[in-house]
């Protein structure tokens, strides 16, 4: 496995964004990570990722512009995190690692942004999750989140559901100084 850096949009549940409870904004302590991960339909290379892959250069470069915006995971390639992966027995995972100033800061991007276009399009490249496949969680500020501890959030949720320590979207928890 190669070191982490920053990742790759994959598929988020998008959520009506009047149905999203509101979060109060971190303290300066504190940043929101969060982590997705998908499984492709076919290898990164083929014809059916074309459209994906010709995007995601366009898609991480808005991240990075999007206010809010921290950090993302990459391989050491530096453009993307496609070269890593996180379960070696399972090539066409991908994940999507990435850390934000505030949930509210995430949500604009995922919902509101041109990032809406691909997400839309997700079921062209991603199979459907048979589980839990993305969180958040609140990080001290600074923190860059590794592909275990990101895989370890994701865990959490399938095994006891949304809460601080891992939520999602439509169940999110206050940075602690804010609770």
């Amino acid at each position: 496995m190669t070191a982490p850096q920053a990742a790759v949009p994959a598929p988020a549940v998008p959520a009506p964004a009047e149905s999203v409870p509101a979060v109060p904004a971190p303290a300066s302590g504190h940043q929101l990570a969060q982590v997705n991960v998908g499984r492709t339909v076919a290898p990164l290379d083929s014809p059916e990722l074309a459209g994906f892959m010709d995007q995601l250069a366009e898609i991480n470069a808005l991240a990075e512009r999007s206010p809010g915006f921290v950090w993302r995971l990459v391989d050491d390639a530096g453009a993307d995190a496609t070269g890593l992966h996180p379960d070696p027995d399972d090539g066409l995972l991908q994940i999507n690692c990435s850390v934000w100033q505030s949930v509210e800061a995430l949500r604009e991007y995922v919902y509101r942004s041109d990032h809406l276009r691909v997400l839309a399009r997700r079921r062209e490249w991603f199979q459907r999750p048979d589980g839990a496949h993305q969180a958040m969680w609140w990080v001290p500020a600074g923190h860059r989140p590794s592909v275990a501890e990101a895989m370890a959030r994701i865990a959490l949720i399938r095994d006891h559901g949304p809460g601080p320590e891992a939520f999602t979207f439509r169940e999110p928890h206050p940075a602690p100084d804010a609770r």
